[in-house]
């Protein structure tokens, strides 16, 4: 399952986003549903859609009926869910839900536009850091959905050695020999050839090939040759993801999959069960 329920960081996410709705108390839910009433709720796709998030539908309601997991491609009237529960539960939970389904969706979808945009290439697209503060295992798990290989989940997991390191470290060597303490792989972002050469001589597992123009990150690619893994990142967009994979790195990584996914459209359709 791409939806791993058991990270504490899951029930958190969904714990604040509760309290921060209903504080409280739902005052017009409690004023104008009466207590006893028992409800069904539907969650229905209004659109093509990736899904994403359906699982954590089990933490916020009793026994729902899950009909489409995480990775589905959904159409319009699809059904992802259904839900019965006292109707207050459904009212004051609604949004919540569709907030979690219609963002962790947007993301899966827009990293499916990408995974397809270099189909045959043999380019794997990487997720990056640049997530909403508190929600990165949610947003790394929608981003898995639609077809990404997650990188690093956070600075304590990879060594990932970026230009501003470079700069106070004192340069590319430096940096890379300091870095070996941490007796992990050794990512560098190199921007001229001369850093690549200085990178390969020292030993790097892998290079991020930053800022350049698809035709550079091509020459740079090919000289390369191989002798590290290869990843571009900086600019990159589902326009112009193509001709970045047509350079054949190993890797893209592109911060627009989590930073500027649109929500998608899902609804919530709620009727009184008599």
């Amino acid at each position: 399952m791409i939806f791993d329920l058991s990270h504490p960081d899951i029930r958190r996410a969904i714990d604040t986003a509760l309290a921060e709705d209903i504080g409280p108390g739902d005052i017009t839910t409690e004023s104008t549903i009466p207590a006893d009433l028992q409800a069904e709720a539907q969650f229905i796709a209004k659109q093509d859609l990736v899904l994403a998030g359906s699982e954590l539908l089990a933490i916020l309601f009793d026994h729902p009926a899950i009909q489409k997991n995480s990775g589905a491609r959904l159409a319009p009237a699809d059904t992802i869910a259904t839900v019965q529960a006292c109707a207050r539960i459904l009212l004051t939970r609604e949004r919540v839900a569709l907030n979690f389904l219609q963002r962790l969706s947007g993301i899966a979808t827009l990293t499916a536009k990408f995974v397809a945009a270099v189909e045959g290439t043999g380019v794997r697209i990487l997720d990056t850091r640049k997530t909403t503060p508190g929600l990165r295992i949610l947003e790394k798990m929608a981003a898995a959905a639609g077809g990404t290989v997650n990188h690093r989940m956070g600075l304590y997991d990879a060594v990932l050695i970026k230009n501003n390191h470079i700069a106070m470290a004192g340069g590319v060597r430096p940096a890379i020999e300091r870095a070996r303490a941490a007796k992990r792989p050794i990512e560098i972002e190199v921007r001229t050839r001369t850093e690549i050469e200085e990178a390969l001589v020292c030993g790097a597992q892998r290079l991020l090939l930053d800022n350049m123009t698809p035709t550079q990150a091509a020459t740079e690619v090919a000289f390369i040759a191989k002798r590290a893994e290869t990843e571009i990142s900086g600019g990159v967009t589902l326009e112009n993801v193509r001709a970045y994979a047509e350079a054949r790195p190993d890797f893209i990584s592109s911060g627009a999959i989590t930073h500027s996914a649109p929500a998608v459209d899902i609804h919530c359709r709620i009727y009184a069960v008599r």
